[in-house]
């Protein structure tokens, strides 16, 4: 582990000490109702998959104020420190765990844009994607999926993928984010899968409401 990722987990820990603890299974439990009810009120599992991934979204441009006042952290100078900062302290601050991360080798379609490049040094270099692995997750503890909604594509906790993906658009990231496999749907692992697609301009982020 490198010495700025060393100082991150450390980041991380501090700040989880110092949290108030919501009750972990009715957290839990509470998450689980709330899938339920998008199942029966959509009956389309690729849609509560989107109903998640907004839900998480709007939550991620609000949180991210809340993390940045609670860890003091400044502008990070890579996509690379953004994904430390990520697997490290927010999700250790926000929900205990600190997945795995990783950076797959440069492919084709990974090419950044911005429109200002010419005249701008604000580019994030490589890598600009990274996986993250889960050896838990608190959303699903409790659950278990049943076989229509394994076949249906369900994404559980597609709500993760709208929270990273609400936060780094307000500090002008535009991000795709989803999930490559989840233990729950039969998998080995729990994966998300992160890519930057452009840096933003100064503007509100699109409104997902």
């Amino acid at each position: 582990m490198s010495a700025g990722a060393k100082q991150y987990k450390a980041i991380g820990d501090d700040i989880w000490k110092r949290t108030d603890k919501v009750n972990a299974e009715l957290f839990t439990l509470t998450y689980g109702a709330l899938v339920v009810q998008l199942i029966k009120d959509y009956e389309d599992y690729g849609e509560v998959n989107k109903q998640l991934e907004k839900m998480g979204y709007n939550m991620g441009t609000r949180l991210i104020e809340d993390f940045l006042a609670r860890t003091g952290l400044q502008r990070c100078q890579s996509f690379a420190e953004t994904a430390e900062v990520i697997s490290k302290v927010a999700f250790r601050t926000f929900l205990g765990i600190s997945p795995t991360l990783s950076f797959p080798p440069p492919s084709s379609s990974s090419t950044i844009t911005n429109p200002a490049q010419q005249n701008s040094n604000t580019n994030l270099p490589q890598p600009n994607e990274f996986i993250l692995t889960f050896d838990e997750n608190p959303l699903s503890e409790f659950a278990e999926l049943p076989r229509d909604a394994r076949e249906g594509g369900l994404w559980f906790s597609n709500v993760l993928c709208g929270v990273i993906r609400g936060s780094l658009e307000m500090i002008q990231m535009q991000v795709e984010t989803r999930f490559l496999s989840d233990v729950l749907r039969g998998d080995d692992t729990t994966e998300i899968y992160v890519r930057l697609i452009r840096l933003l301009e100064e503007e509100q982020p699109e409104n997902d409401e």
